[in-house]
């Protein structure tokens, strides 16, 4: 059984390892949930640790801040990883977790799950009795968002925290804490960092806490000394250990959704530098470019629409360059294609006009064609009066005539903007069915057009 327990690290362990804060006191750049009077650290402070769920990016903490706080309650860690973990090693950390509750031990038991999205329902449910009665204290850590990949129930019986990326100044603090260090660090080495060095790891990290100190160990143990032993390392030297490094990106996690969901709505919202360096992020971090080219394409009607017509052309063209000359040559189209989606000017009342549409056919699904506009391409038609009373437009001055094309009292879906071209439709509009108020902007619906998809690429489905 010991062998579930947590032990200290070895002095051959990665200096990561090494370094890991042993009391909420010394973890830094979590001020929000485990700052000085917030209620974890309140509570571990007085002995006392409930039920966790820690997410965040990688490097943030998260399996730092589970076993200092258990640290400090005096509690026996058991550490799972969900990948390789089974039900079964769930239900010896319980049993033994049992046997000291009946054997009146002090210490609380503390099971701590890396990875918990990994575990499937029937996984999940397993946990739920144990931490339910308070057999176990249940830490899980995930980097997925865990109202989409923790079951309710266990979410109900956990408080759920999230973890923000460290800030470089957090990333340094901690670099030199190490350098310091000569117990558990690099203290012992002799080591004089240029300020560019730190910056350099510190920028390099991306608020990852364990990649700077990878990062930091590399470089100290293959540099080369002085004849004093002295390591003196600069900014040549954190290049020489962070080259070649891509971003960090899922295809199916909060990255992807995160980002493609900045990316958008920096289109949407007209900055183009911010739509370029979503975009470029994500593709260097390996996003499938067809994906982020159908967003464009979308994003070209949905929040442009016929403010612009020619964003739709320019989408169009990317999204098929890109299948005809792939990439990397077709990041250049792709970019050209975001470029001008964000600068054209915007109007949503394309998409606006779908919903309501959509809206109005789920309360008239039915309303019959009107005579003179039903279909007359078969024989019998003119015997059953079909398209009788029709007029044909290009019989008239200026290719149109008024007529009535719904049936049914007049219902407005389109609401035109006064801006770029849409504001030339609906004067031409209004001079045709002035009754209608296409001029009259501020009559529109105050709601978002595309109903078909949101922000992060995620489908919603319209019932």
């Amino acid at each position: 059984m010991e062998e579930l327990f947590d032990s200290l690290p070895e002095p051959d362990a990665p200096l990561a390892y090494r370094m890991r804060p042993v009391t909420l006191a010394e973890v830094v750049g979590q001020d929000k949930i485990i700052g000085p009077g917030t209620p974890l650290r309140t509570a571990v402070e007085r002995g006392r640790l409930p039920s966790l769920i820690l997410y965040g990016p990688p490097g943030s903490g998260k399996t730092t801040i589970a076993l200092a706080a258990a640290a400090q309650v005096g509690g026996r860690v058991a550490r799972l990883n969900a990948v390789t973990a089974k039900v079964d090693d769930v239900r010896r950390v319980v049993a033994e977790a049992k046997r000291a509750r009946q054997a009146r031990l002090s210490k609380p038991v503390v099971l701590f799950i890396d990875e918990i999205h990994r575990f499937n329902r029937a996984q999940q449910d397993a946990l739920l009795p144990a931490v339910e009665s308070g057999v176990v204290t249940f830490i899980g850590a995930t980097v997925h968002n865990p109202y989409t990949s923790v079951i309710g129930a266990l979410l109900s019986r956990s408080i759920v925290l999230e973890l923000e990326p460290l800030e470089p100044g957090h990333i340094r603090s901690l670099l030199e804490r190490a350098l310091a260090d000569g117990e558990r660090g690099l203290g012992g080495m002799k080591i004089i960092a240029a300020d560019g060095f730190l910056d350099r790891l510190a920028d390099y990290a991306g608020g990852d806490a364990r990649r700077a100190l990878a990062a930091l160990e590399l470089a100290a143990v293959t540099a080369t000394a002085d004849g004093d032993d002295k390591i003196s390392l600069g900014v040549e030297d954190a290049e020489r250990v962070t080259r070649e490094q891509s971003p960090l990106h899922d295809r199916a996690g909060d990255y992807h959704y995160d980002r493609v969901s900045a990316f958008i709505k920096s289109m949407r919202g007209g900055d183009p530098d911010a739509a370029v360096y979503w975009m470029v992020l994500a593709l260097e971090g390996g996003e499938d470019p067809r994906f982020l080219a159908r967003r464009i394409v979308i994003c070209a009607s949905e929040d442009v629409g016929n403010a612009d017509p020619r964003a739709l052309a320019v989408a169009v063209a990317a999204a098929q360059a890109l299948e005809l000359i792939g990439m990397p040559e077709a990041a250049y189209n792709l970019v050209q294609a975001a470029v001008y989606v964000a600068s054209a000017p915007k109007s949503n009342a394309c998409g606006s006009a779908l919903t309501l549409a959509r809206e109005y056919v789920k309360e008239k699904p039915a309303i019959p064609v009107p005579g003179h506009l039903r279909g007359t391409g078969y024989r019998g038609a003119g015997m059953l009066g079909r398209g009788e009373g029709y007029l044909y437009p290009h019989d008239y001055p200026g290719g149109f005539t008024r007529q009535e094309y719904l049936g049914v009292e007049p219902v407005r879906f389109y609401f035109p903007k006064g801006i770029g071209v849409e504001g030339e439709l609906a004067r031409r509009l209004a001079e045709r069915w002035p009754e209608r108020g296409f001029l009259k902007e501020e009559d529109g619906p105050a709601r978002d057009g595309g109903p078909d998809q949101g922000d992060d690429g995620r489908e919603i489905k319209f019932p």
